[in-house]
């Protein structure tokens, strides 16, 4: 229990810093804006059609595609490029705890960052959607119209059919929230293990190649680069959809009864595992850190 306590205090500290943090500000200035662009066509539309939203339909639509995962997963950086945090009070830390209990407070805040940015987001959607949207658990007109009459497309704002006839509006945003939470979370152990390994460059270019790994693992991209014909395609989806991050954060790239894609379970547990392995990695670094206190 003492230990415990230990991490949640070095944790608080190191959200201490937060306090007039031009770099933390800066972070939620722009995952605010990021959220106005991405509403921005769908609050355009309803207008414009004079219909209604479900008001998870804006987030549901804006984390449809695997280019806006990657969008929100690179202002992670803003939060952790720095760690792990040393600072006045972690040599008195390290000599009342010991390297365990300083480690662990470096984890639960690179956990609690990241349901918080994620919640951040989902507030921000809800409160700019919130004038044109209504509460209940069913789809709206508007996803409707974008969906079936194949606006949604047109205007690079999917609303998926295979979504909205598989789920309803709370339980596929908590699925889209729990997938987009994961890999943000996969994406910070990442930059954690290089900046113990390496330094904090190798933790930034480390998200970098994470992300650009995935967004090269595109069905589409990967059929036009082989050449693969349109009968094949499917093989195609298949196969980065097991071996992508980025696709299994991604919610149609799943298997919802009828084809060989992940489901979303796998992809919770592949996510989840490889969590833990960094995390696991992260102690075993840690025991060696050499420490350099200016």
């Amino acid at each position: 229990m003492n230990e415990f306590r230990l991490v949640c205090s070095i944790t608080k500290l190191n959200f201490l810093g937060w306090k007039k943090n031009p770099r933390i500000m800066l972070a939620f200035v722009l995952a605010f804006v990021f959220c106005v662009m991405m509403s921005a066509k769908a609050i355009m539309f309803a207008r414009t059609y004079e219909t209604t939203m479900q008001i998870f339909e804006p987030f549901v639509w804006a984390f449809s595609g695997g280019e806006s995962i990657l969008l929100a997963s690179f202002l992670l950086i803003f939060f952790f490029m720095d760690m792990p945090f040393l600072n006045e009070a972690t040599p008195y830390y390290l000599m009342r705890s010991g390297r365990k209990a300083w480690m662990g407070a470096q984890i639960l805040y690179i956990v609690t960052v990241t349901f918080l940015y994620m919640f951040f987001v989902l507030v921000m959607f809800c409160i700019l959607c919130a004038p044109l949207s209504f509460v209940g658990n069913m789809w709206s007109e508007t996803g409707a119209l974008l969906g079936y009459s194949g606006v949604g497309e047109d205007i690079a704002l999917p609303a998926s059919v295979k979504t909205m006839e598989m789920s309803k509006p709370y339980q596929c945003m908590a699925e889209i929230f729990l997938l987009m939470t994961l890999y943000t979370l996969l994406t910070a152990t990442i930059m954690m293990i290089f900046n113990l390994l390496k330094n904090q460059f190798g933790g930034v270019l480390s998200v970098f190649i994470l992300n650009l790994y995935g967004l090269l693992l595109n069905p589409e991209i990967i059929g036009r680069i082989l050449d693969i014909p349109q009968i094949l395609q499917y093989k195609s989806n298949v196969i980065t959809g097991w071996i992508s991050p980025l696709n299994h954060a991604t919610y149609y790239m799943h298997n919802f009864g009828y084809d060989l894609l992940p489901r979303l379970w796998h992809s919770y547990l592949i996510l989840g595992l490889w969590i833990l392995l960094n995390i696991f990695i992260i102690k075993k670094l840690a025991r060696r850190y050499q420490f350099v206190f200016s």
